[in-house]
């Protein structure tokens, strides 16, 4: 083997190493992080368990009541834009979460539109809740409307509840929920189904996109970062910390056709992915 045919060999076997190294320390990393929270989460049980949860649950309890109240003698409007904002951010502050929000400029009080946003967290709601401003219908799974309290509240403030095991009734519910999203009213999506396990952006589904083209609206795309460390997605393991809200500009539907649905999703994953930090 000649000089140089050496030289190559051990440079790319150097580079093999140096890879493994760097996973290596990934790994290392990695699993010094997961020991941190579990100290962290430990020391947050106190204020955890005697402090968020109850109080989590007494304002959860009371803002449902007043919220169907509101609903039932006023207007669904009017139970979802007082309730939901001073619900959103009484969790927030309290776990705490430290919020930084962009691109509210590039919301029109008096448009509607289709909200798509990445989903990493339960927090994700409390968060838009609290932060996005405006009033809008959430698309959420059916399941949510048995749960005590929220089930209720989100039913009179006329969220949009859908069967995920049946296409056909999921469909039908956004059908009838477009006809209340006029005048200001918007309706919003996690196109990704769920929520993400690893912080990355999944696929978008269709159902978002199909609205925005049956109804003429523009889409509204939304970036949230930082949500998954202070809740993960599996057990209860909150902790406090920092987030972010970003509310990019709209992209108008009417540049694209029902054929070019596929460009019209690829163009907005790639306007909330662009500010995505996992």
């Amino acid at each position: 083997m000649s000089t140089v045919e050496s030289f190559l060999k051990k440079l790319n076997l150097d580079h093999r190493h140096n890879g493994k190294d760097r996973t290596m320390d990934q790994k290392i990393r990695a699993r010094r992080a997961a020991r941190l929270r579990q100290i962290a989460c430990f020391l947050y049980l106190p204020y955890k368990w005697l402090v968020l949860v109850p109080v989590f649950i007494l304002a959860t309890t009371i803002l449902s009541i007043v919220c169907v109240v509101l609903s039932i003698l006023v207007s669904p409007k009017t139970g979802s834009t007082y309730t939901g904002p001073l619900w959103g951010k009484l969790i927030c502050y309290l776990t705490p979460v430290f919020l930084r929000v962009r691109g509210k400029e590039n919301i029109d009080q008096d448009r509607s539109y289709v909200i798509v946003s990445n989903h990493q967290s339960h927090f994700d709601i409390f968060i838009v809740y609290g932060w996005l401003g405006i009033d809008f219908k959430w698309v959420m799974k059916q399941s949510i409307r048995n749960m005590p309290g929220i089930g209720v509240a989100c039913e009179k403030m006329e969220h949009i509840f859908i069967d995920r095991t049946n296409g056909k009734k999921a469909v039908e519910s956004i059908n009838r929920a477009g006809k209340s999203i006029r005048n200001g009213t918007s309706i919003f999506f996690f196109p990704e189904g769920t929520r993400s396990e690893t912080g990355d952006i999944a696929p978008f589904k269709k159902g978002a996109f199909k609205l925005a083209f049956a109804l003429n609206l523009p889409i509204l795309p939304v970036t949230i970062n930082g949500t998954n460390r202070i809740l993960p997605k599996n057990g209860f393991s909150v902790l406090p910390g920092k987030a972010e809200l970003i509310i990019h500009q709209p992209i108008d539907t009417a540049g694209y056709k029902s054929e070019k649905m596929p460009d019209l999703i690829q163009a907005v994953r790639s306007v909330i992915t662009s500010a995505h930090a996992p």
